[in-house]
């Protein structure tokens, strides 16, 4: 029997499971496939890395270190569902909620001091950042939108748009650092052979301390490259005060989330520059109680809980101070005056700058209005396709979802490819001295000078992965005929690299009648977006990062969000992982259904990523029950969205639990309108028909429970009973689904 592994996960795509997965259980019995869940959430992660003080009914396996052997064989079908990478501060939330639930887990110690101490450090470091993607991902993405949802986008456009002002008067502008950056300082070379380096620090005295060694293959591409925080800071400030001249808000766009170590430090930097005045006044007194700009200014202002009520008013008064005379800053919640520079994870580059384009260059102010903005993505290696896409839109006006072509993604993501694989070999440096990369033989392969806090990183890509990511490039330009763009620049030391290897490997393939090229971003975004203007198709080829800013671009833009992608990823052992789009705005739809009882989040994705999943099982045993359940679950997906059955925005409309319902409806009158197995055609004109008697009484149920608070027993943990409750509220519904 195939067996699909269906993740469970945290925030709204999880309690979208509790309302579709035992549809798909129910829709799949008898069909030989199991359907069967693996818990790596964020509480499910933590609890499997502490389980000494667990009851024996508290504890969880390892599930993701399970999975992650799973997907290094042929047999490997995963549906994986979007999940938090935790900032340090989603992190100490979790663990609160279940120490509050009486799980005995240890608090996370934020300045580590002691050996203990440092040792809990280094075992939660496992939980944090993008944990989950570079265990799983033992293949590489292709992510596009099913020709069925682009053109019901294209049909039924999005109406998010906002316009961008007469050509060239928008101040909006993408600011990035001209020197100084990763971009400028990145150094990389190819293993001639298997080696293990050592990455290590030399003070200006010649001490040397060794931070890591690495095993690296041969073929194997290693980089090193240095963020100058002195260059940083002057950035910051620079652009701070030119945001201040033009009347614009200022506005950070990092991913503290993914890229962990580093984009947190340089979120603080940001944090220091633009409130150093009340910083620097009163460093002695915040180094005290634990306060840490990495964190954010909200950390800042919790942690001064600890002090007597008049210093507190005193340094809350200094830091109200600064925001006189300064740039005003872009706002992520004006009602409660949450500010861009409060929590290092509540705008993330990959979700924000699409946003920034889609509002027309702003981004709200106090006021709770648009205003430009002046967008600050300080490393060059990505901000210049955003400044491109910004001039473009300045130029030539707002995108049209109705007409405008689609931008599908190849990504180079197998086996910790490039920056989301760095964290383990990012350092800050501890003084003034040198990096060094050094071969088993004594050589210094690469050698980087630092100053006091500046912080290097390095990171890799593996030579199979390459090969791997030309061929499934060459073979979605074959199977759509549209241009494929490796998006990579020939002026960065990883890039170099990465060029030779296509250039070394496209010939390999059957690329005859074929447009493959290599273009640097800026110039593979203009050519891309000359073709979008006209309605037409382009895939981009690129890199880890770019694969998940671009997956997100295009699509918010296109489809009105990221989380209506197709997203597959062939396992290089042969296996499929099915990924279900983006989770960046699940926090929002969990708020939303606490408060009022309605769930916005919309499971396309998981729909759409059931079809292949299917399709696998089916050509894995040889089963053409689950050809036909892959077959008809098409056609219903296309009856969902003609029926415009997707959640509304609002309370009492219909929600993601209304919306599984009618996928369910339209699989049911699917299975039973096919002619290919008698068996199922019975067995589901039953079931259709039964749903199609009771319509207008589950629709009603799915209504109706809306309007009030919802309690599901927890945000990361929720209680299953209470979150099944709740997200099955239709009892006709489940009678009919159940008796299956």
């Amino acid at each position: 029997m195939a067996k699909i592994i269906w993740s469970e996960i945290d925030e709204a795509p999880a309690l979208a499971t509790y309302a579709f997965l035992p549809i798909v259980q129910a829709f799949c019995k008898g069909s030989g496939v199991d359907v069967e869940t693996k818990d790596i959430s964020l509480s499910g992660r933590i609890l499997a890395n502490f389980p000494e003080k667990l009851t024996a009914e508290q504890k969880v396996a390892d599930n993701l270190a399970e999975l992650g052997k799973i997907v290094l064989t042929p047999e490997a079908n995963v549906i994986k569902l979007p999940n938090i990478s935790a900032s340090v501060p989603q992190l100490q939330a979790a663990i609160a909620e279940l120490q509050e639930k009486g799980y005995d887990v240890p608090s996370y110690p934020e300045e580590a001091t002691t050996d203990a101490e440092k040792e809990l450090q280094a075992r939660y470091a496992k939980c944090l950042g993008s944990a989950v993607n570079p265990v799983l991902r033992e293949g590489n993405s292709d992510r596009r939108a099913a020709a069925s949802v682009k053109k019901f986008a294209q049909k039924n456009p999005h109406r998010m748009m906002k316009p961008w002002p007469a050509p060239g008067t928008s101040k909006c502008r993408v600011a990035h650092m001209d020197t100084g950056d990763f971009y400028e300082t990145e150094k990389s070379v190819t293993m001639g052979a298997a080696d293990t380096v050592k990455i290590q620090f030399v003070d200006e005295a010649g001490n040397v301390e060794v931070k890591k060694e690495v095993k690296l293959q041969a073929d194997e591409v290693f980089d090193s490259s240095v963020m100058k925080v002195a260059e940083l800071q002057k950035f910051y400030a620079k652009t701070a005060q030119e945001a201040k001249e033009k009347g614009v808000l200022l506005s950070l766009h990092l991913k503290a989330t993914m890229m962990k170590i580093s984009d947190p430090i340089m979120f603080g930097h940001a944090v220091k520059v633009y409130f150093k005045a009340a910083l620097d006044k009163h460093a002695d007194t915040l180094v005290s109680i634990g306060a840490n700009p990495n964190f954010g200014l909200g950390d800042i202002l919790n942690k001064m809980n600890k002090l007597p009520a008049d210093k507190k008013a005193e340094i809350e008064a200094d830091i109200n101070a600064c925001y006189e005379g300064q740039a005003a800053l872009a706002m992520v919640d004006s009602r409660k005056n949450i500010t861009n520079l409060h929590v290092p994870n509540d705008v993330i580059v990959d979700a924000s700058m699409p946003n920034v384009v889609r509002d027309g260059g702003c981004m709200w102010n106090k006021a709770d209005e648009l205003q430009d903005t002046i967008a600050m993505v300080p490393d060059r290696c990505y901000a210049t396709m955003y400044r491109e896409i910004c001039e473009d839109a300045n130029r030539n006006g707002q995108f049209d979802p109705a007409t405008m072509g689609s931008v599908a993604n190849v990504g180079l993501m197998a086996q910790k490819a490039e920056e989301y694989g760095s964290h383990d070999k990012t350092f800050e440096a501890p003084s003034n001295g040198k990096f060094q990369v050094v071969a088993s033989n004594g050589t210094v392969l690469m050698e980087q000078s630092v100053s006091t806090g500046d912080i290097y990183r390095s990171s890799q890509a593996k030579d199979i992965p390459i090969k791997d990511w030309v061929k499934l490039a060459v073979n979605r330009a074959k199977a759509s005929g549209e241009p494929a763009i490796f998006w990579l620049d020939e002026k960065r030391g990883h890039d170099q690299q990465i060029i030779a290897k296509v250039n070394k490997y496209l010939p390999e393939f059957d690329t005859t009648g074929l447009d493959i090229r290599i273009m640097n971003p800026v110039d593979a975004m203009k050519f891309s977006l000359e073709r979008v203007r006209k309605g037409l198709n382009t895939i981009s080829v690129t890199g880890n990062v770019l694969r998940d800013y671009l997956t997100d671009l295009f699509p918010i833009l296109e489809l009105g969000t990221s989380a209506r992608m197709l997203s597959i990823v062939p396992l290089i052992a042969g296996g499929g992982l099915f990924e279900t789009g983006a989770g960046g705005s699940a926090p929002k739809h969990v708020e939303q259904f606490l408060k009022e009882g309605h769930i916005r989040w919309d499971s396309l994705g998981e729909y759409c990523a059931l079809v292949p999943s299917l399709e696998q099982a089916a050509a894995a045993d040889d089963n053409p029950k689950a050809a036909i359940l892959a077959e008809t679950l098409d056609v219903a997906i296309g009856q969902y969205l003609e029926n415009q059955k997707l959640p509304s925005r609002k309370v009492k409309e219909i929600d993601n639990r209304g919306g599984s319902f009618y996928l369910a409806l339209y699989w049911a009158q699917a299975l039973a309108a096919q002619d290919k197995d008698a068996a199922m055609k019975s067995r589901f004109a039953q079931v259709a028909a039964e749903i199609e008697k009771n319509v207008d009484k589950i629709d009603a149920e799915f209504i109706d429970c809306q309007g009030s608070p919802m309690d599901i027993g927890g945000y990361f943990r929720p209680d299953p009973v209470k979150a099944s409750a709740a997200m099955r509220p239709s009892a006709t519904f489940n009678a009919i689904i159940d008796a299956m």
